[in-house]
């Protein structure tokens, strides 16, 4: 099974596949999709698209998980990563994935043990949890690692939860 990790945004939108081999995961595919500044934001968005719809077609993921946006001090970059989610979101949906989001305390907790992780012990546990040679970079890669482990962590609480309903 795979599950894709998403840390959205439009300059920088961060991805991380990972196949789930029982309790040892193994990230597939890892990275950043950028845009161009210099291009117009309907244009950003649509390259950003095309790109996700190809990682989604290639490895065909039961799940997307992506970073919930709950506050932002600047609406600007609120609204592009909202946009970029969206689109994610939507593309998922359209293969027929699972579509799930988890705030950033929520990765933290499942990750790294305390919702008040700092940037740095995300990416150490990013890079021990999935046996990597070094910690993943830029930090957008590392927190959809992050993002999709906290997938793998709380899917079956999901399921038994939703099972009970």
């Amino acid at each position: 099974m795979f599950v894709l990790g998403v840390d959205p945004g439009v300059s920088r939108c961060g991805y991380c596949m990972l196949e789930a081999r029982g309790a040892d995961p193994v990230a597939v595919a890892l990275g950043v999709l950028t845009t161009s500044p210099a291009h117009p934001l309907h244009l950003r968005l649509a390259e950003l698209q095309v790109e996700l719809r190809a990682l989604l077609g290639e490895y065909r993921p039961a799940a997307l998980a992506v970073e919930r946006v709950l506050f932002s001090v600047n609406v600007r970059t609120a609204m592009s990563v909202g946009q970029a989610s969206g689109i994610a979101m939507a593309e998922a949906a359209a293969i027929g994935c699972d579509v799930v989001q988890y705030s950033p305390n929520q990765v933290k907790e499942a990750v790294a043990g305390y919702g008040g992780a700092s940037k740095e012990q995300v990416q150490l546990m990013v890079q021990t949890l999935l046996g990597l040679a070094e910690v993943p970079r830029p930090p957008d890669a590392a927190d959809a690692a992050a993002v999709a482990l906290c997938h793998l962590a709380m899917a079956p609480v999901r399921a038994a939860y939703e099972g009970r309903r």
